[in-house]
């Protein structure tokens, strides 16, 4: 946790004008903007992708930049994918 907290804390104070998130340079200033959304509920949900993860991942800090990146505009559709899932089989 003491890592994702740090690695959260360098890329909402960073000076560099892009920051690559998944191979992608994304101005500092869109990318701070989501990071500053991300509450416990996208760590958790980060933190269960990782658990559930079942290919090896070489660069782990590159994998959970990209994954908290997109926590705010991913849990959503996957939990409501999940509860369908459980409520219809589908």
């Amino acid at each position: 946790m003491d890592e994702t907290v740090e690695l959260m804390l360098e890329v909402v104070l960073s000076k560099r004008p892009y920051i690559r998130i998944a191979g992608d340079d994304f101005p500092r200033e869109v990318v701070r903007s989501r990071f500053l959304k991300i509450n416990s509920s996208h760590v958790e949900y980060v933190f269960g992708c990782i658990d559930n993860n079942t290919t090896k991942v070489g660069n782990i800090k590159a994998y959970l930049l990209t994954a908290l990146y997109n926590a705010p505009v991913t849990m959503d559709s996957y939990c409501r994918a999940k509860v369908n899932h459980d409520l219809y089989g589908t």
